[in-house]
């Protein structure tokens, strides 16, 4: 049986390459992938080449991007992060796991996968799940890891800036952890939708100065915590002018290149204002002894099927996987009606 993967053959340009699966050992199972979802950020960076990982090399060890060569050229292979499957086999020694049941995970935009029957144990679906739940394993993860950061408190007046997917579930999260949240986005579908899935307000950046919105409506004391999402630069300064004297803001967006408007001696400066990186790849220490990357992951899982966060309706899109380029393409040129997009396999053999 031939496999395939989607990969970055170039800048913008995506091809299907074959592969031939490994044999199943007999802790293993092998998974039919049936969904991957797309992330409109971290994915279209490396298609576009915009990374810095294409431009620098990362010193694992010093933690800091370096100049002399990428670490990454292409081909690159590592597209896509959220996926769910089907066990249509298992190793001989398996005893924990059947065929049928459903895992989701991290393997990327491919036709088919081979996980450890530990690490599919820690991955697998409740049964009678949704299938399209799992491809919210990490950008949910993504998200409730800003709200963690955030520490938000009940009764916090909480403003969230950039309502695309991962906005729309840090509303949602941080709605749920007890706060009332104004989302901000310029796009009005992306305001109606955080409308209906909870948010208490919306506002147009393009219409009214949020600042002086949230701070005319708290008697001049501004937004307990901001969370910036959308990874704009000059988001994040508004959110820093919105939010409260010696209050945080949450940096969750993923900002690429330079960071041009933010003026660093003004409200950052004269208020105090703690700025927080927010990012999947590690978790608060003070909060590490208790969660993790993995936890994040169970939980974004868990909370949709209790019903606790509704994020089936953010999906907008869902094309055969054979389709892939023509929707990256379209992710490209800045869709504004895409919200999560969903890759669906099958037809490829």
């Amino acid at each position: 049986m031939t496999e395939h993967v989607l990969v970055v053959a170039g800048p913008r340009e995506l091809a299907f390459e074959e592969y031939a699966p490994v044999e199943l050992p007999p802790d293993g199972v092998r998974i039919r992938t049936l969904l991957s979802g797309i992330s409109a950020g971290t994915e279209l960076s490396q298609y576009r080449g915009t990374s810095p990982y294409m431009h620098k090399r990362w010193d694992a060890t010093a933690r800091v991007f370096r100049d002399g060569g990428p670490s990454w050229t292409y081909p690159v292979r590592n597209l896509g992060y959220e996926e769910v499957g089907e066990i249509i086999a298992v190793g001989n020694a398996v005893t924990g796991l059947r065929v049928g049941q459903h895992v989701f995970g991290t393997w990327g935009h491919r036709t088919g996968h081979m996980m450890s029957e530990a690490d599919a144990l820690d991955r697998l679906m409740p049964d009678g799940a949704d299938a399209r739940i799992g491809i919210f394993s990490h950008i949910g993860a993504v998200a409730l890891n800003g709200v963690h950061d955030a520490q938000i408190r009940m009764g916090d007046l909480v403003v969230v800036f950039g309502l695309g997917v991962p906005g729309q579930i840090v509303a949602q999260a941080a709605r749920a952890s007890g706060a009332t949240v104004v989302g901000v986005d310029p796009v009005a579908s992306r305001r109606e939708l955080a409308l209906s899935l909870g948010a208490d307000k919306v506002l147009d950046p393009s219409a009214v100065s949020v600042s002086d919105t949230i701070k005319a409506e708290t008697g001049g004391r501004g937004a307990d915590v901001c969370i910036e999402v959308s990874g704009a630069a000059p988001a994040l300064a508004e959110a820093m002018r919105t939010v409260a004297y010696a209050s945080r803001v949450v940096a969750l967006g993923f900002f690429q290149g330079e960071a041009r408007g933010l003026m660093l001696g003004e409200e950052f400066h004269h208020n105090r204002i703690e700025v927080v990186s927010s990012q999947i790849s590690g978790v608060a220490p003070a909060a590490s002894h208790r969660w993790s990357k993995l936890r994040l992951w169970q939980t974004a899982v868990r909370l949709q099927h209790e019903g606790r966060l509704n994020l089936l309706p953010l999906i907008t899109d869902a094309v055969p996987f054979s389709e892939a380029p023509a929707l990256f393409a379209r992710l490209d040129a800045g869709d504004p009606a895409i919200m999560q997009s969903v890759l669906i396999f099958g037809d490829l053999s």
